[in-house]
């Protein structure tokens, strides 16, 4: 990512503790990042596309979504606007 902003790895699961980075175009930490992020995003897709097929959610519960789908599209075009640079 042309940006430079601390990318999550993880949460340790001993510690509870989100794990960031600042990558470098084509490096090791940058791959892992975009795993996770990729992995988050698809997560993410399988939970709301469950929560809109039961169709039973309140609008409550739906904004609590709104967020984390932002971040995980907010990484993903990142990731797509890196590589084409």
């Amino acid at each position: 990512m042309s940006a430079w902003r601390p990318r999550s790895l993880g949460v340790d699961p001993a510690t509870g503790k989100e794990a960031f980075v600042v990558t470098r175009p084509g490096g090791l930490l940058e791959s892992l990042a975009d795993a996770h992020a990729l992995e988050t995003a698809a997560v993410l897709v399988a939970l709301v596309g469950a929560v809109l097929e039961a169709g039973e959610a309140s609008d409550i519960e739906l904004a609590a979504l709104v967020r984390p789908l932002h971040a995980a599209l907010d990484d993903c075009v990142g990731m797509m606007a890196a590589d084409r640079e």
